[in-house]
């Protein structure tokens, strides 16, 4: 396996987080990467963090990677949003290293999560002055 620094990914992955006031999540310690030679073929995107044990015996704070298979580079860009949505909705609000699961993180609020973000996105792009904030929607 082969890994290098996304730039374009983690500035897409920042846009995503303050667009849709994803506040929980502490963009220091989001790195997004690109991975190749991976033997897996139904796999595009992985979240990964080091385990409490491991953080409290290092002495450090938690710290999550994203890591995008080459599978990624083939889809839309809609659906690349979506992946990195998918993989942002595994960090959980208390951003201590562990994970929220896929009952959670399902196709429904994905789609949930992407229709806000598109939403916002456009009157980002219509509107110059930004509105009053409003309690984040996805915190239900």
């Amino acid at each position: 396996m082969k890994y290098i620094d996304a730039p374009d990914l983690q500035e897409r992955m920042v846009e995503i987080v303050k667009t849709l006031e994803m506040e929980h999540i502490d963009l220091s310690r989001v790195k997004c990467l690109r991975s190749f030679g991976s033997s897996t073929k139904r796999t595009i995107a992985r979240c990964h963090t080091m385990g409490k044990l491991m953080q409290k015996a290092m002495g450090v704070s938690a710290f999550y990677a994203i890591e995008f298979l080459e599978r990624f580079e083939r889809m839309s860009k809609v659906d690349q949003d979506k992946v990195i949505i998918h993989e942002l909705m595994h960090i959980p609000k208390t951003f201590g290293g562990g994970f929220r699961q896929h009952d959670f993180v399902c196709e429904e609020n994905i789609e949930v999560f992407h229709r806000e973000y598109l939403k916002r996105k456009q009157k980002q792009d219509i509107f110059v002055s930004p509105e009053p904030k409003k309690f984040p929607f996805w915190k239900f």
